[in-house]
């Protein structure tokens, strides 16, 4: 049971991680920063919950079971959050939105205290790790810290359940998907740990032993529910900056042909990003590097070798736009070949021409220039001199 719910605490953690990598900004932002509340929260839950936690807690508190209503009070804070998130989710206006926060912190901050008070009036000398709940189904104060939290918790689900019922016919995309995922976890949460629970403790309440929903079942359950509801509130808001950095990463793999062929200009500076850079920060810095380098090479960009080049992509009968490509490339590759020469600078007057790559927005244009650099065998006749040799 430790080890699912630590890999539940573990995945909820690094989501949180993701969401606070800039600190500053998710501060600032109620939505951000509550959303990360939530799923810090919920790591702390399972992380708590986990037996082997529970002893240790027990153990250095030199209290038995101290650590159920840690763990409760936890769940109540968790549920809390789950709400408050739900509000700056909906939006409305500030105020409301301050009012609304405060019911809810003054609602389950009573909750708290009072599971706090109850476990402090309860006599609960043997440790129970695993099945506490129902092992003190029946015993006065713990009965009643029990079905407080449960009762707390479930409050929350309903709550969360009619809002993402009624907030997901308004709404469409990332945001309706990730509402149907928050839904889909409250239900598993519903069904695996309040209902699973509630049954085992009812049992005990009727002289049945149905520990093993309670202790078997609601676990593995609960941790997948908090899970999937994790990735509906993570989902809309990481998914399209996670989409953002792939598709930068594959761009810096297509783009290794061109900075291979211009990065031995002596202006152009070498991209050298920290390895905490995500990959976005990293095309940035390639691209202003690349752009730098053609930017040298433009003084020997020939003319002859472009229209040459065209009218021979052209009979090889590729598209207008893709012979442009592969022209520019084979003058790109010939300028960078007279770059590195030492004696042999073409007689005549500084090309105008100014490559497609360089006006073309993002690094779209710079992608196709790389493709044809490392596909096209004209380029390849470019780079060797032979279209000089033809042109002479």
């Amino acid at each position: 049971m430790s080890l699912v719910v630590y890999a539940a605490a573990g995945v909820l953690a690094i989501s949180a991680i993701l969401l606070f990598s800039r600190p500053r900004a998710a501060l600032r932002n109620p939505l951000t920063a509550s959303t990360c509340a939530a799923v810090v929260l919920s790591a702390i839950c399972f992380f708590l919950s986990a037996p082997a936690t529970l002893q240790t807690v027990n153990s250095f508190t030199g209290v038995p079971n101290f650590g159920a209503p840690l763990t409760y009070s936890m769940i109540s804070a968790y549920s809390c959050s789950l709400i408050i998130l739900l509000i700056h989710w909906r939006g409305g206006s500030p105020t409301y939105r301050r009012h609304m926060v405060l019911r809810a912190l003054a609602t389950y901050g009573s909750l708290i205290i009072a599971i706090i008070c109850l476990f402090s009036l309860a006599q609960a000398d043997n440790e129970r790790l695993r099945d506490l709940d129902t092992y003190y189904a029946n015993t006065p104060f713990m009965r009643e810290m029990i079905v407080l939290y449960l009762v707390g918790h479930g409050a929350c689900l309903v709550v969360m359940g009619v809002l993402c019922l009624r907030w997901a016919r308004e709404v469409t995309g990332l945001l309706r998907t990730g509402l149907r995922l928050i839904l889909v976890g409250s239900a598993l949460d519903a069904a695996g740990f309040e209902a699973a629970k509630a049954i085992a403790i009812v049992a005990r309440w009727m002289g049945h032993n149905l520990d093993f929903l309670s202790t078997t079942l609601a676990p593995p359950v609960v941790s997948v529910g908090a899970l999937v509801t994790a990735a509906g509130f993570v989902l809309p808001r990481l998914l399209p900056s996670a989409v953002t950095h792939w598709r930068s990463l594959t761009d810096l793999r297509s783009l290794t042909p061109l900075w291979q062929e211009v990065q031995s200009v002596n202006t152009a500076p070498k991209p050298s990003p920290s390895w905490w850079h995500l990959p976005q920060a990293r095309l940035h810095l390639l691209e202003a590097s690349i752009h730098d380098a053609l930017l040298a090479l433009a003084p020997l960009f020939d003319d002859r070798v472009r229209q040459i080049s065209l009218n021979t992509a052209l009979g090889d009968g590729n598209s207008p736009r893709q012979a442009q490509v592969i022209a520019e490339a084979a003058m790109l590759a010939d300028a960078a070949r007279l770059a590195t020469a030492s004696n042999d600078q073409p007689d005549k007057e500084p090309s105008t021409y100014r490559l497609h790559a360089t006006d073309a927005p993002g690094a779209s244009g710079l992608v196709e220039l790389a493709r044809a650099l490392g596909q096209s065998p004209i380029v390849t006749a470019a780079r060797e001199g032979a279209v000089k040799a033809t042109r002479d």
